[in-house]
């Protein structure tokens, strides 16, 4: 008799877990108007091994649902924290189903009658993963708290997020432009300014501290970019300060008085470079190899009076032949987007790992789009050489930020869209001819996140894996004063 009463009470209850976590919905009727839904998520493409899409509503909880459904396979979510956030098992059961299909989207609301969906929707599972992890700077926004930051690390297939390094465990300097190779979790570079300065660099198991000013360059080297080798690493060396506007839409400038590139050689720890990377009349900036190699993209405009000729400052998308055999450069240069014709200035070039595309940023002038609020995203066809805006992903903010997946099939995107303040970071698929998708935001495990974070995302890179360093380590060599000094042929 205990043992049947004990038995059924736990069937009860295991019963009770499954209809709880099924979140299951009746729909008893339907409404004769689309979803409010629609707008953000209707025709959304997603990665097969990406987690828990957040669809996210302005209502009381309990009040709205969600049912998704593939086949016989029928997940449902209620409305907490402002987001139906589907269970992650359920999630993954019903992609993997879906993988190449569309799912059916039924966004309910409850009235005194029962459940009730809007006319549902659809949302498209590719067949082509993304990689498995993202890599990023949080950061509070402005200058004001710049001594709280950190490098993390999200796995996107679930929602762990674990710390890389952060600056609490290095006297709270300021560290920037992680870096990796090829989307390789082993190969990764990021700098610390100020106290303890330097570049730490991760290679394999080895982590190595870089004194990289020389007598040579105006500067300890800035925005990185691997060669897909992983023997060479292009920078720029600027000269750079910062404006604060009172009465203007871009509250910040980030500017250069002067810029240069150069290519550092990891194996023989020197900086290369050519008379046509290094001109005092040119500002040069933001280097980026091409997926063979053999090219090195570049930012580059006519030097001008800073700050009185801020505006005119027009950078324009640049390229030249690298030899990766002999560290030598061409004698020619390439103009690819002539900035100062088409009166917009070119920044973050970035070439997609097939070779086919160049995504890029597109502001008014100058050369740190990320606190320009009229910066776009681009895209120039590497085959022919048109260019086109990415409409698509584009809002009345900033877009900016952007690192491709080991594929080429995935963008990831920082964006201000949502408030005008915080970076958020942004998926779209792209296909093989460089059509873009409808972009969905980094999901998280629960509702009304993004309202309570207070850090902005800053450089997302795609990457295939976790970092997975010793971190004991890492921070010893973030607090050393002895660094290995970067020498020059220049």
């Amino acid at each position: 008799m205990m043992k049947s009463l004990l038995y059924s009470l736990c069937l009860g209850v295991t019963m009770w877990c499954l209809v709880s976590c099924n979140q299951e919905l009746n729909i008893v009727g339907r409404l004769e108007k689309a979803s409010p839904l629609v707008e953000e998520y209707a025709d959304v493409q997603l990665p097969p091994n990406i987690a828990s899409l957040n669809f996210l509503v302005k209502a009381t909880d309990g009040q709205e649902g969600i049912v998704l459904t593939f086949g016989d396979i029928r997940l449902s979510a209620i409305c907490k924290d402002g987001a139906m956030i589907p269970e992650l098992d359920g999630w993954k059961a019903l992609l993997a189903n879906a993988k190449g299909n569309k799912i059916q989207v039924e966004h309910c609301v409850l009235t005194s009658e029962g459940w009730k969906a809007y006319q549902p929707f659809e949302i498209e599972v590719m067949q082509e993963e993304i990689d498995s992890y993202l890599a990023y700077r949080l950061i509070p926004p402005g200058y004001e708290m710049w001594n709280e930051m950190g490098i993390y690390q999200r796995n996107l297939e679930n929602f762990e997020e674990t710390t890389i390094l952060n600056n609490t465990n290095s006297d709270r300097n300021c560290m920037n432009c992680h870096s990796f190779c090829m989307q390789n979790p082993e190969q990764m570079q990021l700098h610390l300014r100020a106290k303890h300065a330097g570049t730490l660099l991760i290679n394999g198991g080895t982590i190595t501290k870089l004194d990289t000013k020389t007598e040579q360059t105006i500067s300890a080297l800035v925005y990185p970019y691997w060669h897909p080798s992983g023997k060479y690493i292009a920078y720029s060396v600027n000269d750079t300060k910062q404006l604060f506007h009172t009465h203007h839409q871009n509250r910040i400038e980030v500017m250069d008085l002067a810029s240069d590139v150069v290519v550092y050689d990891v194996e023989k720890n020197e900086v290369v470079t050519a008379p046509q990377l290094f001109n005092k009349e040119v500002f040069e900036t933001f280097p980026s190899f091409s997926p063979d190699g053999k090219t090195l993209y570049y930012c580059a405009s006519h030097q001008q009076k800073i700050p009185d000729d801020l505006e005119k400052l027009k950078y324009h998308l640049c390229a030249i032949s690298f030899d990766p055999e002999t560290r030598t450069f061409g004698d020619k240069v390439d103009t690819l987007y002539h900035a100062e014709r088409m009166d917009k200035s070119v920044s973050f070039p970035r070439v997609s790992p097939d070779g086919k595309h160049l995504m890029f940023t597109l502001a008014d002038y100058a050369t740190f789009p990320i606190w320009h609020q009229e910066a776009d995203l681009w895209m120039m066809d590497l085959q022919d050489g048109s260019t086109f805006a990415l409409d698509a992903l584009n809002s009345q903010s900033v877009e900016s930020y952007h690192s491709w997946s080991s594929n080429s099939r995935w963008v990831v995107f920082s964006s201000r869209r949502m408030d005008g303040l915080y970076t958020r970071p942004y998926i779209v698929y792209v296909s093989a001819d460089g059509t873009v998708g409808k972009p969905f935001l980094l999901p998280q495990s629960k509702g009304g996140f993004y309202e309570k974070c207070m850090n902005s995302y800053n450089i997302p890179e795609l990457i295939k894996g976790k970092v997975d360093v010793n971190r004991h380590e890492l921070i010893q060599q973030a607090l050393s004063e002895e660094k290995k000094q970067v020498t020059s042929r220049i």
